[in-house]
This record gives structure tokens, sequence and C-alpha cells, in this order.
């Protein structure tokens, strides 16, 4: 992911504004009060973290990243923008949030287009709940199914991402109510922009409930 990034991380932002849509939506319904603890999964240049501390100041902003690369971005991002972030360098799959931060879990916990990126995406899906507080809540956007959008642009807009190593997951609606089932969790799960993605959030219960 190093080699990837290395030069990408430089551009990245400028080109992926234009189809990385529904992220700044997801920011805004966190509802971050004051104390609460966020964890973005896949945090890659920070632009995220850096928007959803200017709207939750009062948060405890986290970010993780399998790229050594990217981190130094976002850390930079972060200084430039005068944003109280902390970074760690970890794999989804099996991140240790304590090890990491002295925090053993987190009350809001998102991945905007990770998951699509992460060829163990169930698997990080998994260790991302386990990382939840209770009552706690998992946000996820990515690339959806494109059902309601042209044939033409379907196939062009796979074969480009799959250029890229991203993949959208076709599953993810059905593994969602899965885990939710068995977690006795809430579940919303909807299409955007007709289809071209898909935004979830999946809300622990309180223990007790």
């Amino acid at each position: 992911m190093d080699r990837v990034y290395r030069y990408q991380r430089h551009f990245y932002d400028l080109t992926r504004r234009y189809y990385l849509l529904g992220r700044d939506r997801l920011i805004a319904e966190l509802d971050a009060g004051p104390g609460t603890t966020v964890l973005e999964v896949g945090c890659g240049t920070g632009r995220n973290l850096v928007r959803a501390a200017r709207l939750y100041p009062d948060a405890a902003l986290h970010g993780m990243d399998i790229s050594y690369e990217m981190l130094v971005t976002a850390r930079r991002a972060a200084a430039r923008h005068g944003a109280a972030l902390r970074f760690a360098q970890g794999d989804a799959t099996r991140f240790n949030p304590y090890a990491a931060f002295g925090i053993g879990r987190f009350d809001r916990i998102y991945m905007s287009y990770t998951l699509s990126m992460i060829p163990d995406w169930q698997a990080t899906l998994a260790q991302g709940i386990c990382n939840l507080a209770p009552g706690g809540s998992l946000h996820i956007v990515d690339f959806g199914e494109q059902e309601r959008l042209p044939r033409w642009f379907r196939s062009a807009l796979r074969a480009w991402l799959a250029k890229f190593h991203v993949s959208p997951r076709g599953e993810l609606e059905r593994v969602l109510h899965a885990l939710a089932e068995k977690l006795g969790a809430d579940l919303r799960f909807r299409s955007l922009y007709r289809g071209y993605a898909t935004y979830a959030v999946l809300r622990l219960p309180l223990q007790g409930e």
C-alpha cells in the first residue's frame, strides 16, 4: 500500500472528491457530541477527520490506516488545519485500539470507501464491531451495485475501479443484516444516487437492553 500511495497521496483528495459520494453526509450524521470517541477505519489522507473536527470540535477523533505514507499526509493535514487528531498505523482486520490509543471501545466508528479496497472486508466489519462500545454506531458509505444507472456507466466504472483493486461489495447488505440480527442491533441500509453508493448505520444495543 505504501508503494501505491507514496505519490498518489499528494493528489488523492483532488481526484477523489468527484466520485467518493456520500462522505460528507456520513460525517454530518455521526452526531458526535462532546467527549464522543470516534474512529475512522482507513483514514487515508485525513480529509474526513479534518472535516469531522470542524463539525465536532469537542469529540475525540482518531484515525487508523495501513499505509504509513497516507498517515504522513494525514498528520500534516491535521497540523495545517489545527485539528487535534490522533493517528495510528494498523491492519483493519485485526486493529487493537487499546494498544494504539489506550481506548478499549469507540462510540462511533466509520468506514468511508474502505471495505471496497480491503480483500478481507468481512473481517474488517467484524473487527470494527468488536471495537464498538455498547450503544455505539458503525457508519459505512461505499460503492454500491449501480443497479439504477445505465449499463454502460456501470461497466465503465467497474472496469476503472478494478485498475485500483477496488471492488463494490454486493453482499454487504446481506452480511450487515445477518450481523444486526445476531447482535440485536438496529440497521439502516439505503441506496444513494441511483445505486452509485450504499449507506449503512448499524447501532448496537445498550447493555441490558
